[in-house]
C-alpha cells in the first residue's frame, strides 16, 4: 500500500479569511511573534500497490482534477510515511465518564 498526502494552500494572492482570523486570535491568546497565517487542506491518499512515478503521478491528477482549485491554490504531493502518532487533543482520557 502506497500513502501519499497532498497539500493544498491559497496562492498568496489570495485572500484568507480563516488565516486572518486566526493570525488576529493568537495574541489574544498570549502567542507572540506571529507574522503570517494561511490556512490550508491536507488530503491523506492511500492507494493500492508501491511508491513510483506512476502512483505520484496519478494522486497529481487527482489533486489538479478535483482537490485542488489549480486558479486559487497550489498542491504538493509527496510519499507519506508516518513517524508519530496523532493524538486526538479533543479525547478526555482522564477516564471520568
Amino acid at each position: 500500500m502506497a500513502r501519499y498526502v497532498v497539500d493544498v494552500m491559497p496562492k498568496r494572492e489570495i485572500l484568507d479569511p480563516q488565516g486572518k482570523a486566526v493570525l488576529g486570535a493568537l495574541p489574544r491568546l498570549g502567542f507572540e511573534g506571529v507574522s503570517d497565517v494561511r490556512q490550508g487542506k491536507r488530503f491523506e491518499i492511500e492507494v493500492e500497490g508501491e511508491d513510483d512515478d506512476r502512483q505520484r503521478e496519478e494522486v497529481r491528477r487527482m489533486a489538479e482534477t478535483l482537490l485542488a482549485n489549480p486558479v486559487i491554490e497550489y498542491f504538493t504531493v509527496h510519499a507519506h510515511e508516518p513517524s508519530v502518532e496523532l493524538v486526538d487533543a479533543t479525547a478526555d482520557d482522564s477516564g471520568a465518564s
